[in-house]
């Protein structure tokens, strides 16, 4: 049987079985989506100690494939997972991959970070090297990935198996770059002419993000908007100089969202569904989750607000703790989910404390309790200091739950603002708890309008930002480097 795909997804999570935020998401969908559209597509991912496999079954298909680093007899199982149809296929190595968490714990990243992703990525393309045709496209994600581009720019030299091979990198957070010591440089098998100004040298670092984008044939970004401000120093993370050489390669392409997924209509996780049509059950969701958080039954009346991110301050969530208190004395209720920074954390906790029955902090993460907080708020918070794309204020829009966000990077991409005929939610300018907060009071003065909020939440609810969408523009893009369905 042959065994080759056109285009091979590589990249550090993929929903259902590996998940952190919204990159988890998009490979979970996007590669899903264009195998729908025709074109022949897998992902290759880490085999984690945290591995969700849930009704997917996964089998060994390789128990010896070559990796080589860090030195020549090292091995790496294959395993491979059948995901509606998807090839999913996970590279095992037990030292740098059965962990607790990801990436990091709560006091910092795994020491031992570049290594396991130098391994990840050169198992990869050895994987890809034993199939029978080499992929037409290899398209990777953030930096865990983004040796690959590198290591396939100097391959084509030599190995004419990679010849036609082209590669794509999409950054979904310039922020976290893999940035390491330059002695690990000498480790990763690249060519001493790598290490310049113009290929993964960094401030004299080793920087793996850095090596995608100086290498890769085309650099994409997660919405149009955020393509721009990566190009400035406010939002280039130090990368804007190698960004701006690679401009007339550099793409925005709107993350999409999956709404057989996130649908208030047909989601598995909501006490009651609605639509369009009925909001009756959105306030029926909103009576449950009150019920459930055992918050002021009062609140059914008044505006319940929503966050669901990492708290982290890139999510703002240091803005919402400043205005929490004139919040609270307005009577209003938050719910808060996410995790992050231990400080924020306790902070929200000790606040709870202060205001009983009308601020709920869930401190963590579970996929039933965001959709039930979605449906069950009339506004949702995303006061970002950045935001590459952002995918919560997509499904908080097709939850019928306007958005009260910074007017940046995809959240401009996606939210009709207040008070266009055609709005859909809120934004503010900057950053700021001022502006936050004259942005809520506003839509809190809409709210009380019934007619009027009905009418945003409905058009909210009819904006189609589907993966079908996304898919097709991604189409165009692989046709610039040749790959066709």
């Amino acid at each position: 049987m042959p065994f080759h795909h056109k285009v091979v997804f590589v990249a550090s999570e993929i929903y259902p079985f590996s998940k952190t935020g919204g990159l988890g998401d998009v490979l979970g969908a996007l590669p899903l989506t264009l195998r729908r559209m025709g074109l022949d597509v897998c992902v290759i991912t880490p085999f984690y100690g945290r591995l969700s496999t849930g009704e997917f079954k996964l089998r060994l298909i390789s128990s010896r494939c070559p990796v080589g680093y860090p030195w020549a007899p090292i091995t790496a199982e294959i395993y491979m997972a059948d995901y509606h149809g998807l090839p999913v296929y996970f590279i095992q190595r037990g030292e740098y991959f059965d962990r607790r968490f990801y990436y990091n714990t709560h006091e910092g990243d795994y020491f031992d970070n570049c290594e396991r992703f130098i391994f990840f990525c050169r198992a990869c393309l050895e994987w890809s090297r034993r199939m029978d045709m080499a992929p037409r496209l290899i398209h990777v994600h953030d930096w865990q990935a983004g040796l690959l581009p590198a290591y396939m720019h100097f391959l084509r030299r030599t190995d004419p198996f990679w010849r036609d091979t082209r590669t794509m990198l999409t950054i979904h957070n310039l922020a976290f770059q893999g940035r390491f010591a330059s002695r690990l440089f000498k480790e990763s098998g690249l060519p001493a002419e790598a290490w310049h100004m113009d290929g993964v040298e960094f401030w004299g670092d080793f920087n793996l993000l850095k090596a995608g984008i100086a290498y890769a044939d085309l650099v994409s970004a997660v919405s149009p908007t955020y393509a721009n401000e990566i190009l400035t120093p406010e939002f280039g993370c130090g990368l804007e100089g190698i960004l701006s050489k690679r401009r007339p390669n550099l793409r925005g392409i709107l993350n999409g969202a999956d709404y057989s997924v996130w649908d208030p209509g047909s989601d598995r996780y909501l006490p009651c569904t609605y639509s369009t049509d009925d909001f009756d059950n959105k306030r029926n969701c909103k009576q449950h989750l009150l019920d459930e958080m055992d918050m002021d039954p009062s609140l059914l009346k008044r505006p319940l607000l929503g966050f669901i991110g990492r708290l982290r301050r890139q999510k703002g969530v240091d803005l919402l703790i400043d205005i929490l208190p004139r919040l609270m004395e307005m009577n209003l209720g938050v719910v808060v989910l996410g995790e992050g920074n231990l400080e924020f954390e306790a902070q929200l906790m000790e606040m709870m404390e202060a205001y009983p029955a009308r601020l709920h902090v869930r401190v963590g993460y579970t996929e039933d309790l965001a959709h039930r907080i979605q449906a069950a708020s009339d506004i949702f918070l995303m006061p970002s200091r950045y935001e590459p794309c952002g995918l919560t204020q997509i499904y908080a829009l097709r939850f019928g739950t306007p958005p009260v966000a910074t007017n940046l990077g995809g959240l401009s991409d996606t939210i009709v603002p207040y008070p266009h005929p055609e709005c859909t939610g809120f934004t503010f300018p900057e950053a700021t708890a001022e502006s936050f907060l004259e942005s809520i009071l506003q839509a809190v003065e809409v709210y009380q309008r019934p007619t009027e909020w009905a009418g945003i939440m409905r058009r909210a609810m009819q904006a189609d930002f589907s993966w079908e969408r996304a898919g097709a523009r991604y189409l165009e893009v692989y046709s610039e480097l040749g790959v066709h369905v």
